[in-house]
């Protein structure tokens, strides 16, 4: 079998390094990860992922040790987000402790139980319709939000405006429910505003295939510049997708700091170590005892602009030097 069937990805998750492992006084807990992009053996510390580096370091520090008190088991949609209803019921069936997981899995997750809390990074809560409000969490879900509002799509927009002042046609890289939904028209409305075009490059799962396509769209439609979704498939897929926007010779604006390191332009991105800590806490929280109604919604408050000029470079970009003073960071 493939390795990349979601047959693969259901019948064997990732558990701990022995299921006998028991805490002194009490039996282990269980944690379910699971993620819309990141192959299950990735979700891990040594994994290459930023952000679950963070993560599980975290809940150590915090004493939920894996191999120990805590047993971890991790599934991963692949970016077949078409199934995600059929993942999560598989995992909810399994009745773990706590299920940790990420944008567009969290709504199917709420609909597979309303017992089992689920801690989530999402993008904006309260658009998407996962909670009423920050401060007290609808139901079993709470989390980290990533997004600072809708209106980041907007800020995003505008620094790539600001760095390729000629650009008037952005590609949107991101699913048909994205475009559709309220990040789309955010990013439509903000380009209007900025004298910019928005023009959706959807993309059915987010496979190499399916990537190849949407830049090869891009470049047939004479895009001047491409925005990426901060959606975990995405980020999942951030070397091949960083690499497809050089050879494509299309500047990108990325949603987080990942890609610029990947070899990508630009990214105006939260602090994501920070957030993934921040999440830790609250499943340390949950594990405890905790409900999740009693867990506020942590938000990105923290943004930094972060510019690759050796990608500029490739592209035959002279950034404006106004535009790299402002940056946070600028790799040479």
């Amino acid at each position: 079998m493939r390795r990349r069937e979601f047959a693969g990805i259901l019948a064997i998750p990732m558990l701990a390094r022995s299921l006998g492992v028991r805490a002194q006084g009490s039996a282990p807990r269980r944690m379910a990860i699971v993620h819309s992009g990141i192959p299950a053996d990735k979700l891990t510390e040594t994994g290459g992922v930023t952000w679950l580096h963070e993560f599980f370091g975290e809940l150590r520090r915090l004493g939920y040790v894996e191999g120990g008190n805590l047993i971890v088991e991790r599934y991963s949609a692949e970016g077949h987000i078409d199934r995600a209803a059929e993942l999560a019921r598989s995992v909810v069936a399994r009745n773990p402790t706590v299920i940790v997981t990420n944008g567009p899995l969290v709504l199917p997750f709420g609909a597979a139980t309303t017992t089992i809390p689920i801690l989530a990074v999402m993008a904006e809560p309260i658009s998407e319709g996962v909670s009423d409000s920050l401060a007290r969490p609808s139901a079993n879900i709470t989390g980290v939000a990533v997004d600072a509002g809708i209106e980041l799509y907007g800020k995003r927009l505008e620094i790539l405006k600001e760095a390729l002042p000629g650009a008037s046609r952005v590609a949107y890289l991101g699913s048909h429910t994205q475009f559709d939904g309220v990040f789309g028209k955010a990013a439509r409305d903000a380009g209007r505003r900025l004298g910019l075009e928005v023009v959706g490059a959807p993309l059915g799962e987010v496979t190499q295939p399916e990537l190849e396509r949407a830049f090869q769209r891009m470049v047939q439609e004479r895009l001047d510049a491409v925005t990426v979704s901060a959606a975990g498939e995405y980020l999942a897929n951030r070397l091949p997708i960083a690499a497809l926007a050089a050879s494509s010779r299309l500047p990108a604006m990325y949603p987080y700091r990942d890609y610029v390191d990947g070899g990508g332009l630009m990214a105006y991105a939260p602090d994501l170590p920070e957030l993934a800590r921040h999440l830790a806490g609250q499943v340390r929280r949950v594990l405890d005892g905790a409900r999740p109604q009693e867990i506020p919604i942590y938000q990105a408050t923290t943004f930094h602009l972060i510019v690759n000029q050796k990608a500029a470079t490739a592209l035959g970009l002279a950034l404006p030097p106004a535009f790299l003073a402002r940056a946070d960071e600028v790799i040479d």
